[in-house]
């Protein structure tokens, strides 16, 4: 089974939460056993499955990465600018798989799931959600 979400980002970089849509078609499908592919499509993005309590860790992880892979130093910027927005997304990646359980996400009491914006705003952001059911 197979749907896709769309998000809009309002700032170049930051991460925006998605579980609750993703719980959501997890439970209209029915499945109570299984597991979740979230993949977000574009080479300037990444998913990332990271605390919910607060901004504290979110903000952390957008300032760890920007020390790690400053702007306007790279190669392809030299086309559009955004050569560090390419190496963020290649690092976190693009997707995460959950499992399942009892019909609901397998994520503990403080993880959700966030989209990763390197290069925004965006207008739309497509995520893939791909279920795979496991036999009764």
């Amino acid at each position: 089974m197979q749907t896709s979400i769309s998000i809009s980002t309002d700032r170049q970089n930051g991460l925006f939460d998605i579980t609750n849509p993703v719980q959501e078609f997890v439970r209209k499908s029915g499945a109570s056993s299984g597991i979740i592919n979230v993949y977000v499509q574009g080479a300037t993005a990444g998913i990332m499955i990271q605390e919910n309590w607060d901004n504290s860790v979110q903000n952390d992880v957008i300032t760890l990465l920007s020390k790690l892979i400053p702007s306007g130093i790279w190669e392809h910027d030299a086309q559009d600018n955004n050569g560090d927005a390419h190496l963020k997304a290649g690092i976190v990646g693009p997707q995460e798989t959950i499992p399942i359980i009892e019909g609901k996400l397998g994520l503990s009491t403080w993880q959700n799931i966030f989209v990763c914006e390197f290069d925004g705003p965006r207008k739309t952001r497509n995520i893939v959600l791909t279920l795979i059911e496991t036999s009764k």
